[in-house]
């Protein structure tokens, strides 16, 4: 079983890795001065990213000093876990390298920082999070609050959405070729596939806790 302190450095590492590639991006397309900060981080994936990063880095670094992490913190990490793994899947099964703005034509994204935000935080998020059975083990009830986060992107992307007709993802857009049934047909399809990964994560992480007998401590 790995210590503390290796759980640390790793976490840390891959926030670091997260919170480094945002970074990259931005300085990328400022060079290109095609940097468009109200829109950039109006996107899922990125401010994904940010929030996995920063929780990563925070849960890094209590495992660091040593100290025991809290079922508060321990269910955000459940919730940054989940988001990124609907990041990787929704990129690659919907977006990828086809979902480009006319604005950006001739640009390329730097291909490290995409690849670790999209391929592989979402992979090794979710190794992190079922390899660190010791410390709390919240009920698996508890997994439902893995919606709050999407549903209140949601909610800020549809009123900005309405106020200044630029939406981050054609499939949020009720003016769409799917309109507004397609629009709520696939905000119910993201809200329970959340639901249903946050189940399954924890309740993984509660059965291997449980089969392996780990400790709490």
């Amino acid at each position: 079983m790995l210590t503390k302190g290796v759980f640390g450095a790793l976490r840390t590492l891959l926030g670091l890795a997260l919170v480094g590639s945002v970074i990259w991006q931005v300085a990328d397309r400022i060079r290109a001065d095609l940097f468009r900060p109200t829109e950039y981080f109006a996107y899922f994936s990125i401010t994904s990213a940010i929030f996995a990063g920063v929780v990563l880095l925070v849960s890094g670094l209590v495992l660091l000093r040593g100290k025991s992490e809290s079922e508060r913190l321990n269910i955000i990490r459940l919730i940054a876990v989940v988001s990124m793994i609907i990041v990787g899947v929704v990129y690659h099964a919907l977006l990828g390298d086809s979902a480009l703005d006319p604005r950006d034509y001739g640009y390329d994204w730097p291909r490290v920082p995409n690849a670790i935000i999209h391929t592989y935080a979402p992979i090794l998020i979710v190794v992190d999070y079922l390899k660190s059975l010791k410390g709390p083990r919240p009920k698996l009830r508890k997994a439902l609050w893995v919606v709050i986060y999407p549903l209140a992107w949601l909610g800020l992307s549809i009123i900005r959405g309405l106020s200044d007709g630029w939406w981050p993802y054609w499939f949020i857009n009720p003016g769409s070729e799917g309109g507004v049934v397609g629009m709520l047909s696939y905000i119910a399809v993201i809200a329970s596939a959340f639901i249903v990964l946050g189940f399954i994560v924890l309740g993984l992480r509660l059965g291997l806790a449980k089969m392996f007998r780990v400790s709490t401590e």
